[in-house]
């Protein structure tokens, strides 16, 4: 999507470890009306995969999730957190993630009551590189019985394993703009 790499391009910063910072519209401040362009252009993508429910991962995934579901008929978003709290309970399905922002493992959790195998799931999430909170959001919905009809992404980082797992698994990635390349400090897209 030549609008989102625009945007990359003009707005967002490389730092250390190939790490695309788009905080600025993406994933800290929110510039929502940019947000419904991404989210307009995987409802065209998806409009036929009759998605009843999105799901997603805390945080930085909601913002683009919860734009996203006005374009599904207002389908309802779940997101796994990434901390178990005393108000979720113990009845919950869960899977194992690392970040590879932070480098940090940790179990996300989301509650029974809100995947069931009547659900047509397009999980979202803004960034893509090695797969893992992807991998995760699968087997939560697989442990649901849900049906994944789709999976979005914001930004896939193409020079990392994380697009290519989620292909060969057998999905329908969409990735709105995908990075081949950072040199220099100078992106490539694909």
């Amino acid at each position: 999507m030549k609008l989102l790499e625009e945007r990359i391009i003009n707005d967002g910063r490389i730092l250390d470890g190939n790490i695309v910072k788009v905080d600025s519209f993406l994933n800290h401040q929110l510039d929502i009306k940019f947000l419904d362009k991404l989210a307009e252009e995987m409802a065209n993508y998806f409009k036929d995969k009759k998605i009843n429910k999105i799901l997603t991962i805390e945080a930085s995934g909601i913002a683009l999730a919860t734009v996203a579901s006005k374009h599904f008929d207002d389908a309802m978003v779940v997101f796994c957190k990434k901390q178990k709290t005393l108000n979720i309970g113990n009845d919950v399905y869960e899977s194992k993630v690392e970040s590879y922002t932070t480098k940090k493992n940790y179990t996300i959790t989301v509650s029974k009551r809100f995947l069931s195998p009547e659900d047509n799931l397009l999980i979202i999430d803004d960034f893509l590189a090695e797969g893992n909170a992807l991998k995760g959001l699968i087997d939560v919905s697989k442990q649901a019985g849900a049906t994944i009809s789709g999976v979005s992404v914001a930004i896939e980082k193409g020079f990392q394993d994380g697009g290519k797992i989620i292909r060969d698994m057998g999905y329908d990635l969409l990735s709105l703009a995908i990075i081949d390349s950072i040199e220099d400090g100078k992106i490539t897209f694909r």
